[in-house]
């Protein structure tokens, strides 16, 4: 394997990375600003109001969005494998 080919797969690998973990960091940011949006609204200051909507929105999330997530891993091992197996 060269260089140009090491290159390519660990740019892939970050792409995949940030295709598996992207939709639920982009849902916990959301329900974040949106709690922290009402508390500013209604001074209430509680911490656990901040944690218990983000977890409960980024475990749905994770339901959703599972299939993409493992066919997007699946696509990336396999590719990754047909790469060893043909020797680069």
């Amino acid at each position: 394997m060269d260089q140009a080919a090491i290159l390519d797969v660990c740019r892939e690998a970050v792409m995949v990375v940030f295709m598996v973990a992207g939709p639920p960091l982009l849902v916990g940011l959301s329900v974040g600003l949106i709690v922290a949006l009402f508390q500013a609204l209604t001074q209430i200051q509680e911490t656990s109001l901040t944690f218990i909507p983000k977890l409960v929105a980024i475990l749905v999330s994770l339901v959703v969005f599972m299939p993409f997530m493992v066919s997007s891993l699946t696509n990336f091992m396999q590719g990754l494998a047909e790469r060893i197996a043909t020797g680069g």
